[in-house]
């Protein structure tokens, strides 16, 4: 009962949702390791563990409740897995496409550069 009630009462900031980002994660952790440090929290829906050469060392985390996620936020920040700490950030959508996109217009200007054969380095 007392769980609800804190529930309806506590107002979470914006930024706060049930998806997870996980960085700094040791790059041979198990799904089941993973289980077993965040799901002490709550619910877990689902894990994702990053596994080719961009994403090895992060891991998405979905809860089923958004107060497990702030939870689990709040107490596995700095965390230490394998002498690693851990960087556990709620999960940002507008964020992460900002760094993509940055990253492709960054390739396409290299191609550009690379086709009419302007250099930066001249300047």
């Amino acid at each position: 009962m007392s769980i609800s009630l804190r529930k309806a009462n506590t107002r979470l900031p914006p930024e706060v949702n049930r998806v997870l980002y996980v960085r700094n994660l040791p790059f041979n952790i198990t799904s089941e390791e993973m289980y077993d440090i965040f799901g002490k929290y709550g619910a877990i829906r689902q894990i994702r563990v990053g596994t080719n050469k961009d994403t090895r060392g992060t891991a998405f985390v979905v809860y089923e409740d958004i107060y497990d996620a702030k939870t689990a936020v709040d107490h596995l920040s700095g965390f230490n897995v394998a002498n690693r700490y851990l960087i556990v950030l709620y999960y940002q959508p507008a964020k992460m496409n900002k760094k993509i996109d940055f990253k492709k217009k960054e390739e396409e200007i290299t191609k550009l550069q690379e086709k009419y054969g302007v250099s930066t380095k001249d300047k």
